[in-house]
């Protein structure tokens, strides 16, 4: 009889390493720190979350994925009662009203409600009666990542809820909706959102919509200039009412993103402090424990959003490296299940989390270097947060659990 590995070492590895470094990162930032009480206290109450998700990880590797699957239904109805509760008795954290507070602890319950949104759109993608062709079937697919996005939104949240909606295509794409009927929906609001930033970045948008959309079908179609010319005049619009339409916090961040310079001891402080942290690592860093801006304490909170200069600048670009090379390994991994798995359902929710994946590390590296806005997005397994890490590792022992019983659900 066959041999086969219950454990994937590439998985365990990879994500083994990205929290030692998180651990490590979160130490060094909150390391001696004078910026508030108790913050000493963070690495060893994230070391004691990591305690808790190895306990985690043991569950769900053990559980049988069909009992996770049949119950989808039932944990996003809970996971959608808690996203409704935390408006209403949620503490606020940075203006974010998404936190529950349990004595010295805290539960950001949008972190758990993403990997079960993914699980569940997963089930109903996947299921029989489900027909991707149908407009109404369409509807529901979209309904269930949009709904919990809405009520993240509120609290307000926009990183988090951009997150929410990164892996709606990828997921019905793979399901068999097809490509070009999805640019036909994400292109008009993708121009609607850029008129938010300036006239440049809008106009160049649409003419890249309209030659993607040339090439998918070798033609110019009517609706493709349809389309195409209803997104630009959303966006002219956004573009001209913008301090109508977005709050001010909202808006400071889009100009810090385009000029850092603007704002340079106030509302851009962070980003610069950030780009000097990681240039000044160079490529050997300045040795752990021995960085300046994060020592001193430049960046504030670095232990959070920010994490990544405290690794970029201490360990230089070989760590960065070696952090960056965890995350390839592991979603590559993911990526090479997706097609070696033949079950439609483990599929979909291995393609959904490595999308969340990507999308976390994108947004949260680039907004450290420039390229993305601050808006609040963890760093997965690095940056400080019991919500994040547990969820996220719940979602890679998923994923341990599906190949420990692939010849089982398909291989």
């Amino acid at each position: 009889m066959e041999k086969i590995n219950k454990v994937d070492p590439w998985i365990v590895a990879s994500t083994a390493g990205a929290i030692v470094m998180g651990l490590l990162a979160v130490f060094s930032a909150t390391h001696g720190s004078t910026s508030g009480p108790g913050d000493t206290g963070l690495f060893f109450r994230q070391l004691s979350w990591a305690g808790v998700g190895i306990l985690v990880v043991t569950a769900v590797y053990f559980a049988d994925y069909r009992i996770i699957r049949d119950n989808a239904y039932l944990m996003y109805g809970a996971g959608i009662i808690l996203l409704l509760a935390v408006l209403v008795i949620g503490k606020k954290v940075a203006g974010n009203a998404g936190w529950f507070r349990f004595g010295m602890f805290s539960f950001q319950p949008s972190e758990l409600a993403k990997m079960i949104t993914v699980i569940t759109l997963a089930r109903f993608l996947s299921e029989d009666k489900t027909d991707i062709g149908n407009p109404l079937h369409v509807m529901i697919a979209l309904a269930i990542p949009l709904v919990p996005a809405a009520l993240v939104l509120m609290e307000p949240d926009t990183g988090t809820t951009l997150t929410c909606l990164s892996f709606i295509t990828p997921m019905i794409v793979l399901a068999g909706f097809d490509l070009y009927l999805i640019l036909l929906i994400v292109v008009p609001i993708a121009l609607l959102a850029s008129g938010f930033f300036n006239l440049t970045m809008l106009i160049t948008l649409a003419v890249l919509s309209l030659a993607v959309f040339i090439l998918l079908r070798k033609k110019v179609a009517l609706h493709q200039f349809l389309v195409t010319c209803g997104g630009l005049a959303g966006g002219l619009l956004t573009w001209k009412f913008t301090p109508e339409i977005l709050k001010p916090h909202q808006i400071k961040r889009i100009q810090i993103f385009l000029d850092p310079m603007s704002d340079p001891r106030g509302a851009g402080y962070n980003a610069l402090q950030a780009k000097i942290a990681i240039a000044s690592g160079g490529f050997f860093g300045k040795g752990y424990l021995h960085g300046t801006q994060t020592q001193l304490r430049y960046i504030p909170a670095q232990w959070t959003d920010f994490i990544f200069c405290v690794i970029a600048e201490e360990l230089g670009l070989i760590g960065s490296t070696l952090l960056l090379a965890f995350f390839l390994i592991l979603i590559l991994r993911m990526v090479w299940m997706v097609g070696a798995i033949k079950n439609k359902f483990v599929e979909l929710v291995i393609a959904g989390y490595a999308t969340l994946l990507m999308t976390h590390l994108f947004i949260n590296i680039g907004m450290t270097i420039g390229l993305m806005p601050v808006i609040g997005v963890p760093l997965p397994f690095v940056s400080y947060g019991g919500s994040s890490l547990i969820a996220n590792m719940m979602m890679v022992a998923l994923v341990l659990n599906f190949y420990r019983n692939r010849r089982v659900i398909g291989y």
